[in-house]
């Protein structure tokens, strides 16, 4: 029994599948197969069965997957902080998030834990799924995932750090950019950029309109909540967004953020295997996101069209309260 068949063994019974962890290993689906066989040789028992989708723990199975997640962490942590001290400075703390997380949760972070911790390195790890995030804490190629906020997963403990309530994005000059809200009647009639298929985000959002019975029009698609805005703001259609921290309204004057206070809040944060076997570093930087996000600031209603007089123009980013 050696310990990369044991990791083998682990990232198998999170992903439920062979041929994933093959791939995040850049090995066969025979080379993870002879590995999980080893063990049940040496242990006389089957430790995984299959299903129709995919494969899982044995009752057997999930007692040494629980010892052997226990275990490793511990290990792991042990290595890391071992190197730190050898190596006489504070490691390197690996972050896995989506390609524009960075710019708008993490950027104040990244400055004040810099100065703070000048030594450390930060290794960030772009995604274009949270399953992929999800995928890498299980692979031990990352340590924190910044993710969006979903239902339980086995061998990974979620902490949401901010709520983001959501807006309509529309371009300045649409009939609903002088609304100060939006209603779930008016989300049956826009002109719907849809969010990355697979992401909780549009989970979120598909499984609102099927409550309402509402189903946009949708025939342009994205991969993140930055392009949905920019197509949005040149008038290709409405996006539904989260309102985003560290949004530089100012750079996109022809944009219009409206709250849509019927839809609950997207919860987004960190995901980890075990806070408790992180580095002193990695537990460090994520507190650092935490401080320097705020929730939102009210939201500022647009002028009405006839209203009399020449009206300031609206601040471009609208957010409602968390």
């Amino acid at each position: 029994m050696t310990l990369d068949d044991l990791r083998a063994f682990l990232a198998v019974c999170e992903a439920g599948s062979l041929s994933a962890v093959a791939r995040d290993l850049s090995c066969t689906q025979s080379a993870v197969s002879q590995r999980v066989r080893r063990l049940e040789r040496e242990l006389g028992l089957p430790l995984l069965e299959r299903q129709p989708r995919g494969v899982a723990p044995t009752p057997a199975g999930r007692l040494l997957r629980h010892a052997a997640h226990d275990g490793i962490g511990a290990l792991d942590l042990a290595v890391r902080q071992l190197r730190e001290i050898r190596d006489g400075a504070a490691g390197t703390v690996r972050i896995t998030t989506g390609a524009i997380s960075v710019r708008h949760f993490m950027s104040q972070a990244v400055v004040s834990f810099r100065a703070r911790h000048p030594q450390v390195g930060l290794e960030f790890q772009t995604s274009n799924s949270g399953r992929g995030c999800l995928d890498a804490l299980a692979a031990d190629t990352a340590d924190l995932a910044w993710i969006t906020i979903g239902p339980p997963v086995r061998g990974v403990q979620q902490r949401p750090v901010i709520s983001l309530p959501w807006v309509l994005a529309v371009r300045a000059d649409d009939p609903l950019a002088t609304r100060a809200t939006i209603g779930p009647d008016d989300l049956a009639d826009i002109r719907h950029i849809r969010l990355p298929e697979n992401s909780t985000s549009r989970r979120s959002l598909d499984g609102h309109f099927a409550q309402h019975g509402t189903e946009p029009d949708a025939s342009t698609s994205v991969a993140d909540w930055d392009t949905a805005m920019l197509l949005a703001e040149l008038g290709l259609g409405h996006a539904i967004v989260p309102a985003l921290p560290n949004w530089r309204a100012a750079e996109h004057p022809g944009l219009r953020l409206v709250p849509i206070p019927t839809l609950p809040p997207l919860a987004t944060g960190w995901a980890v295997r075990r806070w408790e076997t992180l580095s002193p570093a990695a537990l460090a930087f994520a507190d650092a996101v935490a401080t320097s996000l705020t929730p939102p600031p009210p939201a500022t209603p647009a002028p009405s069209s006839d209203a009399a007089g020449a009206a300031p123009a609206p601040d471009p980013l609208v957010r409602a309260s968390a």
